[in-house]
């Protein structure tokens, strides 16, 4: 009987090359039903404060920034635009994540985009054990160490959401 071969995304095969160890998480969803993060952190049986979004906005000189926070949480543009030294922020566009990314909306990791742009991560990625990101596709997650993940994408901390 032939062992049904494991599907390996893009941030996958890139953690395996620079040998960060990550343990890989699927779920279920619907072809074209929107998903939340709480929603794939439930179905996953993990802890929402350890399971981050990643979001991609645009400064007002022009420049990428992404930014990874709980799932639950929103982000606060004044602050996310403080932590990379611009006067503002916007969100980008959806029909611009994947041209940019190279990734689609619910499926966007900090891992593999097109270009490495300047990462920003929640500050408690620094106090948790381990932190669930997107493996790049939809129904796709992968769990590791925030210090691996942070190190990898040349990252760095700050307070980046509104009080809840």
């Amino acid at each position: 009987m032939a062992k049904q071969k494991e599907e390996k995304t893009n941030v996958m095969r890139v953690l395996e090359q620079k040998r960060i160890p990550y343990t890989p998480h699927t779920y279920d969803h619907e072809e074209g039903v929107p998903v939340d993060g709480a929603t794939v952190a439930r179905s996953l049986g993990q802890d929402p404060e350890t399971v981050f979004k990643t979001l991609v906005a645009r400064g007002v000189s022009g420049g990428l920034y992404v930014f990874d926070i709980p799932v639950e949480y929103t982000l606060d543009l004044k602050k996310a635009a403080k932590a990379v030294g611009e006067k503002s922020i916007a969100m980008l566009h959806q029909k611009e994540l994947l041209p940019l990314t190279g990734y689609v909306h619910g499926g966007c990791s900090p891992v593999g985009m097109k270009k490495q742009y300047p990462t920003v991560f929640h500050e408690t990625a620094e106090i948790i054990d381990t932190i669930m990101v997107s493996a790049g596709k939809i129904g796709y997650q992968v769990e590791l160490k925030p210090a691996d993940l942070i190190a990898l994408v040349g990252g760095s901390t700050a307070d980046l959401t509104t009080q809840e």
